[in-house]
């Protein structure tokens, strides 16, 4: 079983769902963080799901708001993903916000 330290990061350059981090078939993965950073001067904001191994969409924060030229932590404890689950983001406006996502992915094999 291997342990490995991760970053998931993506430029929010549209308005449509995007995948930030898909968990493997055979590890689980420990979100410790996810960053939002606006980089406008006009504010964005930012809905995050996680979508199952049956399709199941699970929303984690629904249209947080992200002041313009501001970071914000969205996670206050570590969130787990289970095998093949999926973290999606959507931005309200497009190239406004990057999203780093910091993480433990642990093998199962």
């Amino acid at each position: 079983m291997a342990n490995i330290y991760k970053n998931a990061k993506v430029d929010l350059t549209t308005t449509d769902v995007t995948t930030l981090y898909t968990a493997p078939s055979d590890s689980r993965a420990i979100i410790k963080s996810i960053l939002v950073c606006d980089d406008s001067n006009n504010g964005s904001t930012i809905t995050a799901t996680i979508t199952d191994a049956s399709s199941n969409i699970f929303v984690l924060f629904d249209v947080k708001s992200v002041a313009g030229h501001a970071t914000e932590q969205l996670l206050t404890e570590p969130l787990i993903l289970l095998e093949s689950e999926v973290l999606k983001v959507t931005a309200s406006d497009a190239n406004e916000l990057h999203v780093i996502a910091s993480l433990l992915e642990i093998n199962r094999d």
